[in-house]
């Protein structure tokens, strides 16, 4: 089992051993449905003949059958036919049909525990993914840029921020509680350059559409995207109008074009958008504490394709290619790591992640993770486009990833770009939409 997940192989044998049950019901099922069936048409039949003698050879068998074992005794051949033997028939029929109804109602509890079941397995890694258990057998495919050197030791963000007097912790905790922060003045500006920059750069360089959509989605987006039910205690939601907060705008663009049947001219689709993300993540005490590196909000720039089956794959190479763009043109040294199978996200056949290096903090932070879903999510969320020349509804195909995730970029640039007195140069690239060349230390 290449996922490596430890309640994986329970969960298979949960969703064998219900699939056998719903089997068994449902032949059960049909069984009485047609016997009711049987009956209710011979019920029919023997009110017309009145009190006249029954000639059981003027019946077919399955008929003669019903009436020997439900007629109690009350219907033989060359008998004339009593009120006593259609009652004995009547009240087969009602014991008939409240069995009917005990099982369908039983197969339909089988069948929905069957799908709360069946919603819950990943999809399956595709055969060129890496085997491995977790992070640690993921694959580094290639290495861009070098890091730069310098004459004194790199400062982790928060204390550049705090420096800088563009980061405050202590009001965000104080507003929100802990996970959250405030980006104040140039930082602000610095963030919000960033999501201008990269949807224009999306948008005019790559051809994306770009969207606007609700932070907030039903319950049947985040089913169709594969968020639930398996990250349910991670999303925010809101109870009394049952809407709940976007974790990432992956799932509002999946949701754009659920239960649509698409034209092939349409495809591929290419969609960015930005949106904050929201997620109630459970952190251990003592990982990722400093700094806003992982909290329960933060911003992002997020592309989403709807590709035919037989690009999908090339595809994703091209959703890898645009997101390293803007780490390219940032002049950010980063890294692409393919994910093994233990490691990939439950959506995921195949991913790529993206991460840049972080002096401070010394280490490689993910700000993109590039993934194909195949049609796992087409499936659950009933996206299909007409084939021209087959001239049937196939499934698409879709693909997500970030371009780019803040604000782990922010830390990026403080890091990557900071001098020996703590100022922070800004990225040539961005200096015409942050208005400003660098942020001074302000004490």
């Amino acid at each position: 089992m290449r996922r490596h997940s430890k309640d994986l192989p329970d969960l298979l044998d949960e969703v064998v051993d219900l699939d056998q049950k719903r089997r068994a019901k449902q032949t059960l099922l049909d069984e009485l449905r047609s016997e009711l069936n049987i009956g209710s048409k011979l019920f029919g039949m023997l009110k017309q003949i009145g009190e006249n003698t029954i000639n059981l050879g003027d019946y077919s068998p399955e008929h003669v059958n019903f009436i020997e074992k439900y007629s109690e005794g009350n219907i033989t051949d060359n008998t004339s036919l009593s009120k006593k033997a259609l009652d004995a028939i009547q009240e087969s029929l009602r014991i008939l049909s409240d069995k009917v109804e005990v099982e369908a109602s039983s197969a339909s509890s089988i069948d929905n525990e069957l799908n709360s079941k069946l919603s819950m397995l990943p999809n399956i890694p595709l055969k060129s993914v890496p085997d491995g258990s977790d992070e640690t057998d993921n694959k580094e495919v290639r290495i861009w840029g070098e890091p730069k050197t310098t004459n004194f030791t790199p400062l982790p963000h928060w204390e550049i921020g705090t420096g800088l007097n563009i980061i405050d912790f202590e009001r965000g905790v104080k507003m929100s509680g802990s996970r959250f922060y405030v980006l104040k003045g140039q930082g602000a500006r610095l963030q919000r350059s960033l999501i201008q920059w990269m949807l224009d750069l999306h948008t005019s360089e790559h051809q994306y559409t770009e969207i606007y959509p609700p932070f907030v989605v039903t319950e049947n987006a985040l089913y169709g995207s594969g968020q639930l039910p398996k990250f349910i205690s991670n999303i925010y939601r809101d109870i009394e109008d049952d809407l709940w907060l976007v974790p990432t705008a992956e799932v509002p663009l999946t949701a754009m074009h659920a239960e649509e049947i698409l034209s092939e001219e349409q495809l591929p689709i290419n969609y960015v958008a930005y949106t904050p993300s929201f997620r109630r993540e459970k952190m251990s005490a003592g990982r990722d504490i400093r700094g806003i590196k992982r909290g329960h909000q933060f911003d992002k720039v997020e592309l989403y394709k709807y590709v035919k089956p037989e690009n999908s794959l090339r595809e994703l190479e091209t959703l890898v290619e645009h997101a390293e763009t803007i780490l390219q043109k940032l002049e950010l040294p980063y890294r692409v790591v393919e994910l093994c199978a233990g490691d990939l996200g439950t959506a995921a056949a195949k991913t790529y992640d993206i991460e840049v290096w972080s002096p401070g903090s010394e280490e490689w932070l993910e700000v993109s993770s590039c993934s194909t879903t195949e049609d796992f999510q087409s499936r659950r969320s009933n996206i299909r486009y007409r084939d021209k020349s087959s001239k049937k509804n196939v499934f698409v195909h879709t693909l997500n990833g970030s371009g780019l995730a803040l604000p782990r970029l922010v830390i990026a640039i403080l890091e990557n770009y900071q001098d020996a007195e703590g100022n922070v140069e800004i990225p040539e690239i961005i200096r015409k939409y942050t208005g400003f060349n660098t942020i001074e230390r302000a004490y």
